[in-house]
């Protein structure tokens, strides 16, 4: 069955251009297109389409909008087409925690410069938001609004699963995330559950491009009781201290002069994912043999299943979230099929359980 898809823009070319890419995949069928976020509105009412792909800036009613009405009405997969810029950023997070579950570069020349490339990883998005279905449909109420940095975050009731994890788990020293598709809205859950006085350094890989990490790391730094900042090379791992890995970038881990310390390099030629999840994840397993606590979340592909052999084959351990809270259960597939996972967890109970370590 074809993924029926709403194309959703105030440009007639882009429109056109869209819904001719996605027209030329066989399992995909576009049933309609809209000008702008009201005529979405009457158009999803009316046609129910599987996927809707939406811009962001728009007369009449802009996408953000639109996405937050659409999610509270009729909730459908929205792929957003944002602009890599600093404003595209903060507008695109703003359409991820309204509820739109994937966004890619409206510039389509920043995802390739081979139209072929182009058209295989629109397709294989809108294909797989369409395959998540009514699972991958959520409300932004489902995400409950975070602590802000009040040095105080309410305790969650500690039961036994979680009290047997604590002690498993003691001789953990740092704790790495990675994530992708998803991945934004997963992070900020995840975090936003952890108290300031968190005693353990986090790295966080987010696939995302350069002009989006500062961006997003400046947010869960406003949403999280704990310190969140994008990593720079040299800076310190520190307790209660989240270092999210730079688009385009590789982020690694050594210890010099007695500190543990990030080394930010540029990605390589050929390198599928810049920040990449296995690459930390390797560093990391290095550094701290035996004493990692490593979290695959939401994402597409299988990023993140070698550096989870690796830590593991060092004694570190390993969670993955569970296929039910997952926008694209590819990651952390890929890592449980593997036989590398500890423990599978949905999303709203890994922020609570790490809480629980102190």
């Amino acid at each position: 069955m074809a993924v029926r898809v709403l194309v959703v823009d105030d440009s007639s070319f882009f429109r056109k251009r869209v819904s001719e890419i996605l027209s030329s995949d066989g399992h995909i069928e576009v049933i309609g297109t809209a000008v702008d976020g009201a005529d979405a509105l009457v158009k999803v009412e009316k046609i129910k389409p599987d996927v809707i792909t939406m811009d962001i800036e728009m007369p009449v009613m802009d996408g953000i909008t639109a996405v937050r009405r659409i999610m509270a009405s009729y909730p459908t997969p929205i792929l957003m087409f944002s602009s890599l810029t600093v404003s595209g950023a903060q507008a695109t997070l703003d359409a991820l925690d309204a509820g739109a579950l994937d966004f890619l570069s409206k510039n389509f020349k920043d995802l390739s410069h081979d139209a072929n490339e182009v058209k295989k990883i629109l397709c294989a998005r809108v294909r797989i938001l369409g395959a998540k279905g009514l699972a991958g449909k959520r409300k932004v109420t489902d995400y409950p609004s975070s602590p802000q940095k009040t040095g105080v975050v309410a305790r969650t009731r500690i039961d036994s699963n979680a009290l047997i994890l604590s002690k498993k788990y003691s001789n953990t020293q740092v704790i790495v995330i990675g994530a992708s598709t998803g991945g934004p809205v997963a992070l900020q859950q995840v975090l936003s559950k952890l108290p300031q006085e968190f005693p353990f350094p986090l790295l966080l890989i987010q696939h995302m491009p350069a002009s989006f990490t500062g961006a997003f790391a400046q947010r869960l730094d406003k949403l999280c009781a704990i310190n969140v900042k994008e990593a720079q090379d040299g800076d310190e791992l520190l307790p209660g201290v989240a270092l999210l890995a730079p688009g385009g970038k590789q982020m690694m881990v050594e210890h010099r002069h007695g500190k543990a310390l990030v080394r930010i390099q540029d990605g390589l030629p050929g390198q599928n994912y810049k920040p990449s999840v296995d690459i930390t994840f390797s560093s990391v397993a290095q550094a701290y043999p035996g004493q990692v606590l490593g979290i695959v979340l939401t994402g597409m592909g299988a990023d993140g299943r070698e550096g989870a052999r690796l830590l593991k084959s060092g004694g570190a351990n390993i969670w993955v979230q569970d296929e039910q809270s997952c926008v694209v259960y590819g990651m952390p597939m890929a890592v449980a099929e593997a036989g590398l996972a500890d423990q599978v967890m949905s999303l709203a109970d890994i922020g609570v359980h790490l809480a629980q370590r102190i």
